[in-house]
């Protein structure tokens, strides 16, 4: 366990009214056996990226690119993947929280490392030894992911939301899906879980205008369980139902989940396979690029289809 001056330095979303904070508004696969492996602590002062937390038989998973905004790129996600991984494979452990560092979430993906990437016609890294939280690379997570979202939540942050199993927001969260308006498309699984979530007319009033929403229209629309008024409050009530669901029968608490995604899993693994292609072909294109340079400009972009 780590000691107590880095367990205090490393919840820096929390502080020690939160302790006693209320929640302000509450609107109303099967799994390989893991081995005897245990998820190390990845310490805040360590300037990883993705940070590691342990609390007993929960862990606390942090987005820490804060000078990004948490914007995540290919080493980020790759190790977002390896702790996930970690968190499968290691049987003291039956939940986590994902939750960004700093002042927001995540504004999603790193375009600049993303469009480098592409135009290299670099091939994927490997993803052995990793879990892909979106269940595109591989299968997600068997084991429950509660998911805190605060300040700028968007895009590919917004995509990974989707992906958890109970989402808890911020009053303050923003929430955007806008790269039909940047010269790409939600290509992160948004197309099929957005619409599943808050279906088909409320996914694409957000998706095809690019315009945003806050915490409580996200939970209007069901995509979020639980409104909190303040960033700390959120991750305090995130820590409080993962140690509920930790509580539970860990066996029963996966065959919950497996069951659910025999409904889920085959319908959406082939729409989700195909974005991936779709999704690079954009960053080839001409509107693409006259996108960045008008966001560079500080202008509207003139899109000419192709």
């Amino acid at each position: 366990m780590p000691s107590t001056a880095g367990r205090v330095q490393r919840r820096s979303l929390l502080t020690a009214a939160a302790a006693t904070a209320a929640v302000a508004v509450v609107r109303g696969q099967a799994p390989t056996a893991p081995s005897e492996t245990t998820l190390a602590d990845s310490p805040l002062s360590s300037g990883a990226a993705i940070t590691v937390e342990r609390r007993d038989d929960i862990v606390l998973i942090g987005i820490n690119r804060t000078s990004m905004r948490n914007r995540l790129d290919g080493p980020t996600r790759r190790r977002m993947g390896e702790v996930f991984y970690g968190y499968e494979h290691d049987p003291s452990l039956r939940a986590a929280v994902l939750f960004g560092h700093g002042d927001c979430f995540s504004r999603g993906i790193d375009v600049d490392a993303a469009q480098a990437s592409f135009q290299s016609g670099q091939s994927p890294a490997s993803t052995d030894g990793t879990v892909d939280i979106l269940g595109k690379a591989t299968p997600p997570p068997g084991k429950p992911v509660v998911v805190v979202a605060h300040g700028e939540t968007w895009n590919l942050g917004h995509e990974i939301y989707l992906a958890c199993d109970v989402r808890i927001a911020a009053a303050t969260t923003d929430f955007g899906q806008d790269e039909n308006t940047h010269g790409r498309f939600p290509g992160g699984g948004a197309t099929v879980r957005f619409v599943r979530e808050a279906g088909w007319g409320n996914a694409m009033r957000y998706m095809l205008t690019g315009d945003h929403w806050n915490a409580e229209e996200s939970f209007r629309m069901g995509v979020t369980q639980l409104v909190a008024a303040t960033p700390q409050a959120a991750l305090e009530a995130g820590v409080a139902i993962a140690k509920k669901i930790a509580a539970a029968a860990p066996l029963s608490t996966r065959a919950t989940l497996t069951s659910a995604r025999h409904v889920t899993t085959p319908v959406e693994a082939d729409a989700l396979a195909r974005t991936n292609a779709m999704y690079a072909a954009l960053y080839k294109t001409e509107d693409f690029l006259e996108g960045r340079r008008a966001e560079a400009e500080g202008r509207p972009p003139k899109y000419r289809g192709k």
